[in-house]
């Protein structure tokens, strides 16, 4: 651990770039996703307000579950075409101004839902919200990417995993300014919904005085001179020989072929182990049964007889206890390896979802069964945040050379935005048929999961992306190689029995 700590000294600059690359990446989705609830009862208030004053009646419920469900939804299309235009922004002007140009986006839509309120229009929060959902589509796809890309070997775990930490943190941080103490009132959800604007102006004032990645410069851009001073800039003073090294070797597997668009990698037969590992990280990630929990964590808190005023602080400590496993993963994935953490976390959310099925259950029986549950719920989120949620994004970031990297994030980020649609559609259906044997599905998928990824996912802890990239192919070899001979075994045997 204390040599951990020390690194981290050595590479304050590039801490202190993460930072930047964070609070206006990530945090921001994190805090968009959640926000939103915080605010629902008075933009619909507003709403109704607002068509009364204009056309002097009041809306009928189900128009007004109509917009609403508009507004919460424009945010997910945008999403989609966000992601579909940062593989291009990101291959073309490079990270860093793909995230400034993005942090402009995030203003203009700040501004659109900050005013909504003064300017009496509803429509506002329409666009402000759609542009939002732009802006996330860029940046969920372009942190992570820069963050993996300005990262040494040795703390590319670490580095990697700060786009959960950051995640989580936007979480936490709106459900902090949503309680009726600070922000979450009706006088003040505007003001609310404008914190995203601070923030994405922070990182536009301090984003441009650090450098753009090390891969991108030499890869792309083919200046060697810049690649090492980027290095420099980020890493201090130091012998970077072997880090330089590894991108050469990139660049020589990579020679003249251009960074390419999703539907060249959707025609690369060579990427498709890699792009099969995301998808199957990425669907893994959204069906673990988190959307469950969230869904049963207030009537879960109701049954135990805890006060109405202190569930929103409870619900609170869930985001901090996942905000502080995430942190403790981003300390312990390099030495751990992402494997381990993956597979043992998603077995580990198996085994608590199987007890807090059976606390559910029984719930009425014994009393001091709905406390359990209470337990068992940040146990869970505590067991997300340490395996699951942490070494997703680094192992993604992992698998790809920067030829075809932006693309596979676009493909993975369309996973992602619509993955978010369905569930967000088809579970309260899914609630509504099973109740709680809702979570004997997710505890099939976590099995299931975790036996894939052992099976399929090569170790990717210590290793350069060339490296990684021929594991892939080695693979493929051996398994055509194998069915090759059990070709030619058929075949001998039978010519045998011909004779």
């Amino acid at each position: 651990m204390s040599g951990f700590l020390s690194d981290l000294v050595q590479y304050r600059k590039l801490l202190l770039m993460i930072v930047v690359l964070g609070i206006g990446g990530t945090h921001l989705s994190g805090f968009q996703m959640s926000v939103i609830n915080y605010t629902s009862p008075y933009i619909q208030k507003f709403i109704n307000e607002t068509w009364l004053e204009r056309y002097g009646s009041v809306l009928h419920q189900e128009t007004l579950t109509l917009l609403w469900s508009v507004i919460v939804s424009l945010y997910c299309v945008g999403g989609m075409m966000g992601c579909l235009c940062s593989g291009y922004l990101t291959a073309k002007f490079g990270k860093k101004k793909c995230l400034l140009l993005n942090d402009v986006i995030l203003i203009i839509a700040t501004l659109h839902t900050g005013l909504s309120r003064t300017a009496k229009s509803f429509e506002m929060i329409l666009v402000g919200r759609f542009l939002e959902g732009i802006g996330a589509g860029i940046h969920l796809s372009t942190h992570v990417q820069y963050a993996g890309e300005i990262s040494p070997k040795k703390l590319r775990g670490f580095i990697n995993v700060t786009s959960s930490v950051f995640f989580a943190l936007g979480k936490t941080v709106a459900r902090i300014l949503g309680l009726r103490d600070l922000l979450g009132t009706e006088d003040t959800w505007n003001v609310l919904l404008s914190f995203s604007g601070l923030v994405a102006l922070i990182q536009l004032l301090f984003l441009p005085f650090f450098p753009e990645s090390p891969p991108y410069l030499l890869l792309q851009k083919g200046d060697k001179a810049g690649c090492l001073k980027a290095m420099k800039q980020l890493w201090g003073e130091g012998n970077y020989h072997t880090e330089f090294e590894d991108l050469m070797k990139e660049k020589a597997i990579t020679k003249g072929t251009k960074i390419m668009n999703v539907l060249e990698v959707l025609r690369e037969p060579s990427v498709y182990p890699q792009l099969i590992t995301m998808l199957l990280l990425l669907l893994s990630l959204q069906l673990c049964g988190l959307s469950a929990i969230t869904f049963y964590t207030s009537e879960i808190f109701q049954t135990a007889n805890l006060r109405e005023s202190i569930i929103p602080y409870v619900s609170l400590g869930v985001s901090i206890s996942e905000l502080i496993s995430v942190i403790f993963c981003s300390s312990i994935i390099d030495r751990f390896g992402r494997r381990m953490l993956l597979c043992g976390g998603y077995l580990l959310m198996a085994l608590i979802l199987v007890l807090l099925e059976t606390s559910l259950l029984l719930s009425d029986q014994f009393l001091w069964m709905r406390y359990c549950s209470v337990v068992l719920i940040f146990l869970f989120i505590i067991a997300y945040g340490i395996g699951p949620a942490g070494a997703t994004s680094s192992v993604n970031n992992e698998l790809f050379t920067l030829s075809t990297r932006a693309s596979a994030f676009v493909i993975g980020g369309m996973v992602i935005w619509l993955g978010l649609t369905f569930t967000g559609m088809l579970f309260p259906f899914a609630v509504m048929l099973l109740g709680p044997f809702c979570f004997l599905i997710f505890i099939a998928v976590l099995i299931i999961s975790a036996v894939l990824i052992y099976i399929f996912l090569p170790e990717t802890k210590g290793k350069s992306i060339s490296e990684i990239t021929e594991e892939f192919k080695t693979r493929q070899f051996k398994k055509k190689r194998h069915q090759a001979v059990e070709v030619n075994a058929n075949e001998e045997k039978t010519f045998c029995t011909k004779l």
